[in-house]
């Protein structure tokens, strides 16, 4: 499967202020959903604390690496004639490709990123040099920061992770407004919706949020819902995505619908784009 439309990757961050909102999880699983589907994905690893790159390559094996060996060094004056190839790390997984990250990120995360000058463009730059990849993620900190701001000039499409409840819909207007500003220097990144995670439809106040949600902001919200699931916990701490580690579950099965969705939606957009 390939976008015969596309010269490049069609490339998605994952943002929202809040931490514990299933970022770092939905890039972790939607990878291997996009692998089953085969695609070949770059995953890019832009919050220091490591957790995707950790879900992959291991904690002890990614705290050990250096930051020249890191996504850092794009943002590093002193990496500046170190080789980029050396960021892309296979996984385990056919088609599943990572750039890492750790704690050596953590000083480049900066407020004010809009006053970098040219080093707003590291990750952009740093993609269009790369082939062969059909979807890239970015995985994003919680803040609106220098690595959140990069990987939305970088980017054709944001997905907003957001739980159904007060903390995880708090903050949404400063990270609309946070695109919108990401336009001037990208004016082709788009919204491509919200993704309603850690659903339990036991609790009430999950099945309210989530219909404030949907009158609020209408299709701009996606279709698939992602559940609290053991399956996804069982997966990680097995290092594989669900679509690997347990296909036939619900887990794995509602990961393959995100991902369709996702490429129905880039392709509903692009068809837009082309007629007008």
């Amino acid at each position: 499967m390939q976008f015969s439309w596309r010269n490049m990757a069609a490339t998605f961050c994952l943002i929202n202020q809040k931490g514990g909102c299933g970022k770092s999880s939905t890039c972790f699983h939607l990878a291997g959903a996009f692998a089953e589907l085969g695609l070949y994905v770059l995953l890019l690893d832009m919050d220091p604390q490591g957790s995707l790159s950790q879900g992959f390559l291991g904690s002890e094996f990614v705290e050990s690496l250096r930051s020249q060996e890191t996504i850092s060094m794009l943002f590093d004056d002193n990496s500046a004639f170190e080789p980029r190839d050396t960021l892309l790390r296979a996984t385990p997984f056919d088609r599943i490709t990572i750039c890492p990250a750790n704690h050596m990120l953590a000083r480049f995360n900066l407020p004010e990123p809009e006053k970098t000058g040219m080093q707003q463009y590291a990750i952009q730059e740093f993609l269009t040099e790369q082939s062969g990849f059909d979807i890239v993620l970015i995985d994003c900190p919680p803040n609106l920061y220098r690595c959140s701001w990069t990987s939305m000039v970088a980017a054709d499409y944001v997905l907003i992770p957001v739980p159904p409840e007060d903390f995880g819909t708090q903050g949404l207007r400063a990270v609309h407004q946070c695109i919108e500003q990401a336009r001037q220097l990208n004016p082709t990144l788009r919204l491509l919706g919200h993704l309603i995670t850690r659903r339990d439809k036991r609790l009430l106040v999950h099945r309210m949020y989530e219909q404030k949600l949907r009158e609020m902001y209408g299709e701009m919200v996606m279709t698939t819902a992602i559940p609290e699931a053991s399956a996804f916990k069982v997966a990680l701490t097995r290092r594989r995505p669900v679509a690997f580690h347990d296909r036939r579950s619900k887990a794995a099965k509602l990961t393959l619908c995100l991902a369709r969705e996702i490429l129905d939606r880039i392709d509903m957009e692009e068809r837009k784009r082309r007629i007008a």
